[in-house]
C-alpha cells in the first residue's frame, strides 16, 4: 500500500459550493514535501517482474520552486514560479529525457477566447532545454496563473463491483498518488467571466504511467461555454530525425498515449485518433526536417467540441488521458507494458468468464444451456443475436420471465444475459443521426442517443438489469462517435456538441454497468469506460472456412491480438453451428462427430487464456463429448492463473511447422506454461530454446511435461532453457515451469 504524505495545501472545492482556499502560497507549501528517495542503479529491479520498490509520491528537490512527481520509474518535474510549467519528463531507469521544450500545461477556449493554462515563455531553442534557460524564462500574464496545489490519495474514477473471477493482485482504485494544481483565470477588465481551473495528475505505483485531466469551475456571474480544450501538451523528443518526408511514415515519439474518449475501433492505435494528436511543432525551427513536418508535439484534445455550457457554480471535466513513456523499442516489452497498464487502470478487463452463446432463447433450450454450463464448468450464458432475446421488451410479463431465467441460472452458479444492437440500425421518425454534409454514419445508420428514442432505449436497458437481475450485456455496434447535426434540446445543441453528449450518454451507462456487476462484451474500445471485453480481432466470414483452416486462423488471431491486448480483453469465436455459411465442412455440429476438432479449438483458445463465444444450442451431445469438454475446462482452471497471465510471442502459426507461445505470470506458483501445436499429419520432434526471462525465474527451473514428473534444469545466462520437444501429428502439448 502506498504510504502517502497527505498535505492539505488547499481546501477541497465541493461541486456545489465554492470555498476560498487557505492563504498558504505554493512556494511555502512546497517546503512541507519530502525529498525524493533515491534508488541505486545496482538495486533496481525490472518493474515488469517485481514492481514493489516503485512507489509513487510528490516531492521537492534542491530547488525552492520545483515539485517532483515520481515513482522511481518516471519523473515529471514542475516549476511553480513564476507560473506552473512542466520542465522535465524522464525515464529514471534509462536516464532518457522525453521533453525538449516548455509549453503550457493545457489550453481552453472559453466563449471564443483561447487561454493557455500555465507555461513559461522565452526558450531560445526548442530542440533541448538547458537549466539556465529555464531560470531566465518568464510568465505569460495572459495565461491562467497557479494559485495552490494539493497532494492526496487516488480515488476511483467510477465504482467496480467485483462479483466474478478476475486476476489476483489487481487493485481498484490503483495504488499511487494524486496531485492537483489549481489555477485562476488571468486578471482582466471583465471579472464577471472569471473561472478556476484544476489540473489533475495521478501517478501509479509500480508502472511508468500517469493520468491527467482538467476540470473547470465557473466562478463568474454568468454562464460560459467551453468551446474546445487541450488537456495535455508535450513538446517531446522526436522518434525519427529525417530531412525529407517523401511520403514515408514519420513515427511519433516513443510514448504511449491513450484516453477514455475512445471509440470506433478494436485497437488503441485506431481509436485514439479522436483525441491523441502528434502534430508538427511550429516553434521547433531547428529540427532536421526541411519543411518542419516532424510529428513531435503532443496535443490531447477532441477533434470537435465539446461546446459545453457551464452554468454559474457548475463544473466541466475533460476526458482522462493515460501516458506511458516506453523504455525501449522491443515489441514484446512494449506490449507487456501496455498490457500491465490495462491491468492497472482497467482491472475489470481481467474478468474472464467461460461463456456460451446460446443460439435460442426459449426456456427449454436456455435451461439446457444453463444446465450444461453448470455441469462442465462454463460460467456464463449469452442469449446471442438471432436467439429471440428481446431486451427492449419492457412489459412486466417479459421482465418477470427474464428474472426467472436469471434466478434459475444463479441457482446453478451461472451468470446470464443477452444481446442488444445499438448502431447500424435505423429507427426513423427523426430519431437517427443526421451526419454533416458529405459524410455518413460509420455503420451506415445509427440511432441518435440524445433523441427521444435513444433516451427511451437507455431507460429500458437500465430497467431491464434492475428488474431481472441479469448480469451480462453484449452491446453490438455501440456508439461509434458519429456526429449529429440535429438540435435535440435540452441534451444536445447540434453538430459541435453531439459527439461529446452521446459519448457521455453511452459511457455513463457503461460505468453504471461496472458499478452494478453487469459484464460488458462490446465490439468497440470502451475498456476505460467500464467495458470488459472486445473482439480479439478476426474476420467473421473465416468461421465459414473448413474446420482445419479455422484452427490455424484462431491461433494466428490470438498471436496477433495479444501484442497489445491481455488475453482476457479479447473474445474469439467457435461456431458450433453454421455461421456465415460453409455448411457441414465448417461447423462442429454434430459435436460427437468432430470431438478432436472441438478440443483443438478449445485448447487453442484456453491455452492462451482467451475465451471464445461458443455459439450453438448445446455444449455437448454425448458422454464422450461431455467428457472432453469437461476435461479441457478442468485443465484450464487448474492452470488458470498462469494462462491468464501474459503471452510471450515465440512462433506464429503458419500451418507448415510447429507454432508455440509461452504464458507467463511471475506472481503465480506456475511461472510459465509453454503451449506447442503441430498442424501437420506427422510427428514433429525438435530442440527449442525457450526464453523464460518474463517468468521471473533465475538460475534454474523445475519443469514438467504435461502431467509428468518434475525435472530440474539450469537456465542460460539470458534466462532461457533448451528443451527437446515432440508433438504428435495434428496434436498439441504443454510444459509448465516453476
Amino acid at each position: 500500500m502506498t504510504t502517502l504524505l497527505l498535505i492539505s495545501l488547499l481546501m477541497h472545492f465541493p461541486a456545489d459550493e465554492h470555498q476560498t482556499p487557505q492563504a498558504q502560497t505554493p512556494e511555502a507549501a512546497l517546503q512541507n514535501l519530502p525529498s525524493e528517495p533515491e534508488i541505486k542503479v545496482e538495486d533496481r529491479k525490472d518493474w515488469l517482474l517485481d514492481p514493489a520498490q516503485y512507489v509513487a509520491g510528490v516531492y521537492r528537490n534542491e530547488k525552492s520552486n520545483e515539485i517532483v512527481l515520481s515513482n522511481g520509474l518516471i519523473r515529471r518535474t514542475f516549476r511553480i514560479t513564476p507560473n506552473l510549467a512542466t520542465i522535465g519528463l524522464e525515464n529514471l531507469a534509462t536516464g532518457e529525457s522525453f521533453l525538449r521544450s516548455v509549453r503550457p500545461e493545457a489550453q481552453v477556449v472559453i466563449d471564443g477566447t483561447t487561454f493557455d493554462i500555465g507555461g513559461l515563455k522565452g526558450q531560445p531553442n526548442h530542440a533541448f532545454l538547458r537549466e539556465e534557460w529555464i531560470d531566465a524564462m518568464t510568465n505569460d500574464p495572459t495565461s491562467f496563473q497557479l494559485e495552490h496545489f494539493e497532494v492526496k490519495g487516488i480515488e476511483e474514477r467510477f465504482a467496480w463491483k467485483q462479483v466474478r473471477h478476475h486476476a489476483t493482485g489487481v487493485k481498484w482504485p490503483p495504488e499511487g498518488v494524486a496531485l492537483r494544481f489549481d489555477l485562476v483565470s488571468p486578471t482582466s477588465e471583465n471579472e464577471d467571466k472569471s473561472v478556476r481551473l484544476s489540473i489533475h495528475y495521478e501517478l501509479y505505483d509500480g508502472i511508468p504511467c500517469y493520468s491527467k485531466w482538467i476540470e473547470l469551475e465557473n466562478t463568474s456571474s454568468q454562464q460560459i461555454t467551453v468551446d474546445r480544450f487541450t488537456s495535455e501538451i508535450l513538446a517531446a523528443v522526436e522518434h525519427t530525425s529525417r530531412v525529407e518526408e517523401r511520403g514515408v511514415y514519420f513515427p511519433p515519439p516513443n510514448i504511449l498515449v491513450e484516453t477514455d474518449y475512445a471509440f470506433q475501433g478494436m485497437d488503441s492505435d485506431t481509436v485514439t485518433r479522436f483525441s491523441v494528436h502528434w502534430v508538427e511543432d511550429p516553434l521547433y525551427t531547428s529540427q532536421v526536417s526541411y519543411v518542419r513536418s516532424t510529428p513531435c508535439l503532443l496535443e490531447v484534445r477532441p477533434t470537435i467540441g465539446p461546446d459545453q455550457d457551464v452554468a454559474i457554480g457548475e463544473r466541466f471535466q475533460s476526458f482522462r488521458t493515460f501516458v506511458l513513456p516506453l523504455d525501449g523499442t522491443d515489441r514484446e516489452r512494449n506490449g507487456l507494458a501496455r498490457r500491465r497498464m490495462y491491468r492497472t487502470i482497467a482491472p475489470w478487463t481481467t474478468e474472464n468468464p467461460l461463456m456460451m452463446h446460446a443460439r435460442y432463447a426459449d426456456w427449454d433450450r436456455i435451461k439446457l444451456a444453463i444446465d450444461q454450463c453448470a455441469e462442465i464448468g462454463f460460467e456464463m450464458v449469452i442469449m446471442t443475436f438471432g436467439s429471440g432475446f428481446q431486451i427492449e421488451n419492457d412489459s412486466e410479463e417479459y421482465l418477470e420471465k427474464m428474472k426467472g431465467y436469471a434466478d434459475y441460472a444463479r441457482s446453478r452458479g451461472i451468470e446470464i444475459g443477452g444481446y442488444s444492437l445499438l448502431s447500424s440500425r435505423s429507427i426513423g421518425g427523426g430519431n437517427d443521426i443526421v451526419s454533416p454534409a458529405g459524410t455518413k454514419p460509420t455503420h451506415g445508420s445509427c440511432p441518435a442517443l440524445a433523441s427521444a428514442w435513444g433516451q427511451n432505449y437507455f431507460r429500458k436497458l437500465y430497467q431491464f438489469f434492475e428488474k431481472t437481475g441479469m448480469r451480462l450485456l453484449e452491446h453490438d455496434g455501440s456508439y461509434p462517435g458519429d456526429i449529429d447535426v440535429t438540435e435535440r434540446l435540452p441534451l444536445q445543441k447540434g453538430e459541435k456538441d453531439s459527439r461529446w453528449v452521446q459519448w457521455r450518454i453511452i459511457t455513463d451507462f457503461y460505468k453504471w454497468c461496472r458499478a452494478n456487476g453487469v459484464y460488458l462484451n462490446v465490439p468497440d474500445y470502451y475498456y476505460l469506460a467500464g467495458s470488459n471485453k472486445c473482439a480479439m480481432g478476426y474476420r467473421e466470414v473465416n468461421w465459414s472456412l473448413p474446420r482445419a483452416q479455422q484452427v490455424i486462423h484462431t491461433r494466428q488471431n490470438i498471436y496477433d491480438g495479444t501484442w497489445t491486448k491481455n488475453g482476457s480483453m479479447g473474445w474469439m469465436f467457435v461456431p458450433l453451428t453454421q455461421y456465415h455459411g460453409g455448411g457441414a465442412a465448417a461447423t462442429i455440429e454434430p459435436l460427437s462427430q468432430h470431438v478432436d476438432h472441438y478440443q483443438k479449438m478449445m485448447i487453442s483458445n484456453l491455452g492462451a487464456g482467451v475465451q471464445a463465444c461458443y455459439r450453438g444450442p448445446r455444449l455437448f451431445d454425448t458422454e464422450k463429448t461431455r467428457a472432453m469438454v469437461k476435461k479441457t475446462v478442468d485443465w484450464f482452471k487448474r492452470h488458470r492463473e498462469v494462462l491468464e497471465g501474459d503471452l510471450i510471442h515465440l512462433k506464429r502459426a503458419d500451418a507448415r511447422d510447429l507454432d508455440y507461445w509461452l504464458m507467463v505470470n511471475p506472481n503465480s506458483k506456475e511461472k510459465g506454461l509453454l503451449m506447442l501445436f503441430n498442424p501437420l499429419d506427422r510427428e514433429i520432434a525438435r530442440n527449442l530454446r525457450i526464453p523464460l526471462y518474463y517468468t521471473g525465474l533465475t538460475g534454474s527451473t523445475q519443469f514438467r511435461h504435461e502431467d509428468g514428473k518434475s525435472q530440474s534444469h539450469s537456465l542460460t545466462r539470458d534466462g532461457s532453457i533448451d528443451l527437446k520437444v515432440s508433438v504428435s501429428a495434428g496434436g498439441y502439448t504443454w510444459f509448465t515451469f516453476e
